[in-house]
């Protein structure tokens, strides 16, 4: 090894387990081949789906070393030949759209094939940039590729004041629809009307079914968007709308790092 060879910090696991086994360590900065980009990273996302991957309890195994995560901002280094959509100075933020296997965003500089980058707006700082795609991603998919949200919508909103869960409320609201937010707790209830939800249900305080009948005027959510699970199951299929408890089946909806149970129209 040449000792010219520029040298960059990754992040690397050798071994399934908690965050301990994650090591920083320097390798040889990484050149991109003909369809990818190098980054210069400013900011780093971190999500679920990354610790099931460290833990070994994700969709993919890892192969060690392994490199590890989905989400990244930063300033286009260098680019491979036929990249053509990106040059080097540009600002972009990286899509979840490729196999930790063969990827990693963990580091100061980083390799990422060219269909998952995109140039993000200037009034977003790098922290917002590396932090929007995954939760947008995750609830896009579910309520409107799936889902078919519509204006006027009932759509009721589990685990509401999770970044998933936000940014359902954010889709919801942009596409017309009446966003019904749920919370155990009495004390994140202004947050989640601050942050947008037309309504919010307090689940350790008020009975779920009937404040669903309540808001909709007896006639139940159209859509429920619910990344828990469990006995709430229950309670939910009793306050969908009567069409969809009558006519419709639950969709369980595996996602980058989410499953998440869909009633949908």
């Amino acid at each position: 090894m040449s000792n010219t060879e520029k040298k960059t910090r990754i992040v690397q696991f050798h071994e399934t387990g908690p965050a301990e086994v994650l090591k920083i360590e320097e390798v040889t900065l990484p050149e991109p081949k003909e369809n990818e980009v190098r980054l210069k990273t400013e900011a780093l996302g971190l999500n679920r789906a990354e610790v099931a991957f460290r833990s070994g309890q994700y969709l993919e195994q890892p192969d060690f070393p392994s490199k590890i995560g989905y989400e990244a901002s930063g300033v286009v280094e260098a680019v491979g030949s036929n990249v053509k959509s990106v040059k080097a100075g540009d600002k972009v933020s990286t899509i979840p759209s490729f196999s930790m296997k063969e990827y990693g965003m963990y580091g100061e500089d980083v390799i990422v094939p060219e269909h998952a980058v995109a140039k993000y707006p200037s009034n977003l700082s790098a922290e917002e940039a590396a932090a929007i795609w995954m939760p947008f991603i995750t609830a896009y998919g579910g309520l409107v590729e799936t889902g078919h949200l519509k204006k006027g919508d009932y759509v009721f909103i589990t685990a509401a004041s999770s970044s998933v869960g936000l940014a359902a409320i954010d889709i919801v609201k942009a596409k017309g629809g009446i966003a019904i937010a749920s919370t155990r707790k009495q004390e994140k209830k202004q947050d989640l009307l601050d942050a947008g939800a037309d309504h919010v249900i307090v689940t350790d305080d008020e009975d779920l079914v009937e404040k669903a009948m309540e808001i909709t005027g007896k006639k139940g959510f159209n859509i429920i968007f619910d990344p828990i699970g469990g006995p709430i199951i229950e309670a939910l299929a009793k306050a969908a709308a009567e069409r969809i408890r009558s006519h419709r089946h639950p969709i369980i909806l595996p996602t980058i790092g989410y499953s998440f149970l869909l009633f949908q129209n």
